[in-house]
């Protein structure tokens, strides 16, 4: 019996678009623009769980750095 742990989990294009609350065809474009972490199995996308917790930890990141540079640029 194989014992499964979040941080291991492989998602498919519903999973991803579920967990990150946008469509199917949105995860289908962001992973063939190699903008969100991905890798084919036999022609399919596939999706690490922890990769794309990881991204959406730099995304959150590059979104608090460019407010926090607008601030700077902008002084008020």
């Amino acid at each position: 019996m194989v014992t499964r742990t979040p941080k291991t989990d492989i998602l498919m294009i519903k999973d991803v678009a579920e967990y990150l609350k946008v469509t199917e065809r949105t995860i289908y474009r962001l992973a063939a623009a190699k903008k969100i972490p991905a890798f084919k199995v036999g022609g399919s996308w596939r999706f690490s769980r922890a990769d794309i917790d990881r991204w959406i930890q730099q995304q959150s990141s590059v979104v608090l750095d460019a407010s926090h540079s607008s601030d700077i640029s902008h002084p008020g």
